[in-house]
């Protein structure tokens, strides 16, 4: 048995599906199931109860989480933990930026940045919020500000900042429109970015779009900010983006798009700062770093 064995199990053992916990891991179902398999032949426990429309834990493999879960956490926690051990006083630390980073918290990373200065070389890292969730869990990053919501009992979350958003919708349709209302929508598509470009908190804004009487959809297949910006522009369909017209999201904007505040409904992305807990508390290598970045990121809320 291997550390990757219990690796592929965890996820399984999260998803329950093994076409998805394939997709997480990066690879193909049936060498992923495979592995499975070995680990129940060396472990003698069958730890999944497959049929062609479920998958579910036997009783083993319900008391193996947990412990699969605890050695995971302590073989992550290895480079981190020797860094601490060995580490010179000053090194480097790597703070997760996602895309579209609202300037006033560019700002504040710059001022964590400059008040570190004498113990951290401080560096951003980009990437989507579910990678930098991983990397800050697994000790890869230090600190991470990320979309909300955030549910890893292993992480402080910190709301930072919300960012309300409107209807991004094509300028002609709504010329001398200064905002709109949900029934001004009904009868336009809503493109949603795609997932792998996305937030979670998108995946809920669709439900409830959807509750609200925008039933309408159009999924465009391998595109991105720019492309949705490109058939909204066209007339097609609308989608929803920050309001702030400071937020870099809004350079993704073209001609003929229009961002407009919605009368009857207020969402908002909320951007949060998260770090591990057991690297942050009184003794650890992060604790005066997350101490100041708790401080300056306050002021924004």
């Amino acid at each position: 048995m291997e550390i990757f064995h219990l690796r592929y199990f965890v996820v399984v053992a999260e998803e329950l599906n093994f076409s998805q916990a394939a997709r997480k891991l990066h690879m193909a179902a049936s060498p992923l199931s495979q592995r499975i398999k070995d680990l129940e032949h060396e472990l003698g426990h069958r730890l999944f109860r497959r049929s062609t429309h479920s998958v579910e834990l036997t009783d083993a493999g319900a008391a193996l989480l947990p412990l699969a879960r605890e050695a995971l956490e302590h073989f992550n926690a290895i480079p981190w933990r020797l860094r601490e051990a060995l580490g010179p006083r000053h090194r480097m630390a790597l703070i997760g930026v996602p895309a579209g980073l609202h300037p006033d918290l560019r700002a504040r990373v710059q001022e964590l940045e400059e008040r570190c200065r004498d113990r951290f070389d401080l560096k951003r890292w980009p990437g989507r919020t579910s990678d930098l969730v991983e990397a800050v869990h697994d000790g890869r990053l230090s600190l991470a500000l990320v979309r909300l919501p955030v549910s890893d009992p292993a992480l402080e979350v910190v709301r930072v900042l919300s960012e309300p958003l409107g209807a991004v919708v094509p300028a002609d349709r709504f010329d001398g429109r200064e905002a709109l209302s949900l029934t001004d929508l009904v009868d336009l598509p809503y493109v949603p970015v795609p997932p792998e470009a996305q937030p979670v908190y998108f995946e809920q804004l669709d439900q409830e779009l959807r509750t609200a009487g925008v039933k309408k959809r159009l999924k465009p297949p391998h595109t991105d900010y720019s492309g949705v910006a490109e058939i909204v522009a066209s007339g097609l369909g609308f989608t929803v983006s920050m309001l702030d017209p400071r937020s870099p999201m809004r350079n993704y904007s073209v001609e003929n798009v229009a961002v407009l505040p919605i009368t009857d409904f207020h969402p908002e992305l909320q951007t949060g700062l998260i770090w591990r807990r057991d690297r942050a508390c009184p003794g650890a290598e992060l604790a005066g770093l997350v101490a100041d970045a708790r401080e300056i990121f306050r002021q924004m809320v």
